[in-house]
């Protein structure tokens, strides 16, 4: 019998680059088990780029290990790329065991840095076991969970480049950080009871507690009905026991905010569905680590209706701290409302200083530590819709801050080096590096001096970590807008200052929902909001555009109406549902308040002022904005006179429908031709409103009559400018369709009328997404510049 010797599989070498959010997420030690799971000899480091890898073995097994690269890959990375190099030349790759080797520094930045995250179920399971030496330690973390954006200063993520640097580990941290079989290694955050970050809890008096003590102190002030301000991720929080009608009533009071909902932070799941209807997918948002604001269908009577006034929705989150945590499990805690910790006018306090200074005008406590949080980072809010005639739920951003930021959005192309500012509400900031768009967290209303500091910061912050030099600046079209005064004068971002692009707002609307679908060519754009600059010089707001990224034309419009008192029509929606009445009878002031006993919160002389000021166009610019006409309706059905917060009449208006898509019998909207324009004319809806509320319709039907007449509109003017012009593709966009009875009507609609229709999913369709339009059409516009200046 003859016997055949195998001769052992030939060995190969490769090099593999990996990309996308590879850092700070456990990705190096998962490779090294990997590897020696496999058999591998070879190592693994981090690089400006992302992860490296250089291994050796037969070629089956090397195949194997690099699909594993992506599919077995940790719970917070998200891998973009695995790149892969053969036959490199004999002894590239040393022999012996697999090993971790030091990082590289060198080179252009394109590793993605990581988001702040939750607390996962090892390090929850630790913080509740007494036996453990992290017992409830509020700063309990690993490289699958705990802050990460929030603290980062700058490039390479190593801890003396966060806010930890002020720590130093004690002998059983750092061995935990030296193990690379340990989930704790490399956690930049890593720290303990011994040597890490402590709580302290400060009251009005000025006395002071640390540690557990701190902690138990902050959760009797909220079950006794007090307020009490909680430094978390990205900022603080002002807290009350969300199921204390008194204790909401106290920070309504305080705050001065009477009727705007209250986000709550829900102890755990089984909490969640009880008091909202939850579906698995929601489930599934609720629990991803980002652990966003979700609004959800609220369960009539679970909290008390202050928290969420007039609203079917319920702004529902976990816990994305472990103090958070710990409070939420002392008895009688189980659902905290969690606001933005500031005061009226000002921007989240995020340094313990700001806090100390400031929350006491609001809170009872003040509970802080010594981690410094070295970015401003809000809260995420989303909510997922459904419908019958869509394949998959659809994910909408109201805010995108943590948790999401500062993940880039790819574009798909290969843009022109540009730093965008946005607008100057829920501003964000948008630079690019490649085909990668990093826009930033939300930054907020920069009319405030220390919210436009922060966009400033933010912007320097971002180029900083990702050493981006941007040659183009773009910005938006008014003259008055504080980011448009940054990007004309000193940039922002520290590097020298190039040409500017200037960008309709609306245009860049269209142009921000384009992007993020990946659409070129000529577009049909809706963009419905409540304030635009237009080319004009008046206020535009609904708007149908036709064009591409590097330019566009108006090709339809709402007939404009009178904005009485400029921006105090905004607070006072009255004034504007007046002005839609007297357009709707001729001026006739009589019959306009004949047909809407609404109006009659306005006095007599009120009335005449307002109408005068209306004829005459005094102080009362002409707006196209639809996201005035809702106000307008809103005020004219009873539903809000007077707003406390954005939008206020427009939400209340549409809670009206209780997160039910079904349509109407609707009103019709007029339309005619007037300067070279489709003019959309509501002056016959207005009408058919005042008929309905005389012969007694429940004005939950006028509201929905109105809604279906709003879609219905859309679909029949893109039909009319297909048939014009053959533009087939549609994108929608601006704040306006942050409705979901618009959002869903009209993107199913036009689909059933064969259109391509294009919706946001990765950003803000709200002035949250301005940026990265801003961005796209700069770059368009590059060629037009000085070349040397634009070459990306």
């Amino acid at each position: 019998m003859t016997t055949v010797n195998t001769p052992p599989p030939a060995t190969e070498q490769w090099r593999v680059r990996v990309t996308g959010v590879v850092q700070g997420v456990g990705y190096r030690p998962f490779v090294y088990k990997l590897a020696h799971e496999c058999g591998l000899s070879g190592w693994v480091r981090n690089d400006p780029e992302g992860v490296l890898v250089e291994a050796a073995g037969p070629a089956a097994v090397l195949a194997e290990f690099a699909a594993a690269l992506r599919g077995r890959a940790p719970g917070l990375a998200q891998v973009d790329e695995v790149r892969i190099t053969r036959d490199l030349p004999p002894g590239t790759v040393p022999g012996g065991p697999f090993t971790i080797v030091h990082s590289e520094h060198t080179g252009a930045r394109s590793a993605l840095i990581p988001a702040d995250t939750h607390v996962c179920a090892d390090c929850q399971a630790e913080l509740r076991d007494p036996q453990d030496r992290r017992h409830r330690y509020p700063f309990i973390n690993c490289t699958n969970c705990g802050p990460r954006f929030s603290i980062i200063q700058d490039l390479p993520y190593d801890r003396p480049m966060t806010t930890m640097s002020a720590f130093t580990m004690c002998a059983d941290c750092k061995n935990e950080y030296e193990n690379p079989l340990d989930r704790r290694y490399h956690a930049q955050p890593n720290a303990c009871p011994d040597c890490g970050p402590r709580l302290r809890l400060t009251d009005r008096g000025g006395a002071t507690l640390e540690g557990d003590e701190a902690l138990r102190r902050c959760a009797e002030v909220l079950a006794d009905g007090g307020v009490a301000a909680v430094k978390s991720i990205g900022g603080f929080h002002l807290a009350v026991d969300a199921t204390q009608e008194k204790a909401v009533a106290l920070l309504r009071a305080r705050k001065r905010r009477d009727s705007k909902p209250f986000a709550v932070m829900v102890r755990d799941l089984a909490t969640a569905q009880r008091l909202a209807d939850l579906s698995e997918d929601e489930i599934d948002v609720l629990r991803t680590p980002a652990r966003p604001i979700l609004l959800a269908r609220k369960r009539p009577g679970s909290l008390p209706e202050s928290v969420a006034p007039r609203n079917p929705n319920l702004g529902i989150m976990l816990p994305s701290a472990p103090h958070h945590h710990l409070l939420l499990d002392e008895p009688g805690l189980e659902a905290l409302v969690m606001t933005s910790g500031n005061i009226s006018g000002y921007p989240i306090a995020y340094r313990n200083e700001e806090a100390l200074e400031q929350l006491f005008e609001i809170a009872d406590v003040i509970l802080h530590h010594d981690r410094d949080i070295e970015i401003r980072v809000d809260d995420s809010v989303v909510r997922l819709s459904t419908h019958e005639e869509l394949e998959r739920p659809l994910l909408q951003f109201f805010r995108r801050a943590r948790g999401y930021a500062p993940y880039p959005v790819d574009v798909g192309r290969q843009v022109a080096p540009v730093v965008a500012y946005g607008a100057e509400l829920k501003t964000t900031v948008a630079l690019t590096n490649g085909s990668q768009v990093f826009l930033s967290q939300h930054i907020g209303d920069l009319k405030n001096d220390e919210t436009f500091a922060a966009h400033r910061r933010t912007a320097a912050h971002l180029a900083r970590l990702y050493a981006l030099e941007p040659k183009i600046t773009a910005h938006d079209m008014h003259p008055q807008f504080r980011s448009t005064r940054a990007a004309l004068g000193e940039d922002a971002t520290g590097t020298a200052g190039g040409p500017t692009v200037e960008v309709q707002h609306h245009h860049a609307h269209m142009a921000s929902c384009m992007a993020e679908n990946h659409v070129s060519g000529t577009t049909l754009g809706v963009v419905f909001d409540g304030f635009g600059y237009g080319e004009d010089g008046t206020v535009w707001g609904g708007e149908f555009l036709l064009g591409d990224f590097a330019s566009y034309r108006r090709v339809g419009r709402l007939r404009r109406l009178p904005l009485i008192g400029g921006d105090q029509a905004v607070r006072e929606p009255v004034r504007t549902g007046y002005a839609l009445a007297l357009d709707a009878w001729d001026g006739d002031a009589d019959a306009a308040l004949a047909g809407f006993p609404a109006l009659a919160v306005l006095d007599e002389q009120r009335r005449h002022v307002y109408a005068t000021m209306a004829a005459r166009g005094v102080n009362s610019p002409p707006t196209s904005s639809m996201g005035r006409l809702f106000d307008g309706v809103a005020a004219l059905a009873g539903v809000c006179a007077k707003a406390e917060y954005e939008a206020q009449g427009p939400i209340e208006l549409e809670g009206l429908l209780g997160r039910d898509a079904s349509r109407e019998s609707a009103y019709r909207f007029g339309a005619y031709e007037a300067d070279g324009l489709t003019e959309v004319d509501p002056r016959p809806v207005v009408r058919a409103m005042a008929a309905d509320l005389a012969a007694g319709l429940p004005v939950e039907r006028i509201s929905r009559r109105f809604h279906t007449a709003v879609t219905d509109m859309v679909r029949e003017r893109c039909r009319e400018l297909r048939e014009r012009t053959g533009v087939n593709q549609v994108a929608l966009s601006g704040g306006v369709f942050l409705n979901e009875f618009l959002l869903l009507n009209c993107l199913t609609g036009l689909t059933a009328d064969g259109f391509d229709t294009y919706v946001h999913r990765l950003v803000p369709t709200n002035d949250g997404g301005i940026a990265l339009g801003q961005v796209m059409v700069a770059d368009a516009r590059s060629s037009l510049l000085t070349p040397e200046e634009v070459t990306p």
